[in-house]
């Protein structure tokens, strides 16, 4: 099932198929709309003029990523600062996941290890990281374990606190009344 979260039928294609995609836009989800975030691994992908890959951002030099965040349009609200989170996620997954963005889930025996292994990562906050565990769990399938009991509250079904659940309009709708 494709994710439901820029509003563009591709930008959602990308980060549904394409697990850095769905990673970057992770790290990009915050201090902006969702939907921005969202969309744009796409738009990233347009920048570098090739498919996502995170061995070549992660040898990229720095500075030109963050040139690339900080054209006009800029990619985020801060676009230097998320370029170089971006930046040093994708050198971490080289070093720590054979540059297989999705072994960081993948691979992961329980929901304790999934949760400690995304919460290494730049950007990711207890509450971010319980968040994309609950995601990864609710609407991709990945079920390790104990990923509930890691994931809560953001795991409990049909709760609409975050991103977990939106996987429609509507959803989107209810997501964004439970916030206030």
């Amino acid at each position: 099932m494709p994710l439901y979260l820029s509003g563009d039928p591709e930008a959602d294609r990308l980060i549904s198929e394409d697990p850095l995609a769905l990673l970057i836009a992770m790290v990009l989800d915050q201090q902006v709309p969702l939907e921005w975030a969202f969309a744009a691994p796409l738009e990233l992908s347009r920048r570098l003029g090739k498919k996502l890959d995170v061995k070549a951002i992660a040898a990229m030099p720095e500075e030109e990523l963050v040139a690339t965040f900080v054209a006009k349009p800029a990619l985020h609200r801060y676009p230097a600062a998320m370029a170089r989170r971006v930046h040093e996620m994708c050198r971490l997954i080289v070093t720590e996941y054979d540059g297989n963005s999705a072994k960081l889930w993948a691979s992961a025996k329980s929901g304790t290890e999934l949760l400690r292994r995304v919460k290494a990562l730049p950007g990711f906050g207890e509450q971010k990281a319980k968040i994309f565990v609950a995601l990864l769990g609710k609407q991709l399938g990945v079920t390790p374990d104990g990923w509930i009991d890691s994931s809560k509250p953001f795991s409990e079904p049909g709760s609409h606190r975050s991103i977990a659940d939106i996987d429609s309009a509507e959803a989107l709708i209810a997501v964004r009344e439970h916030k206030r």
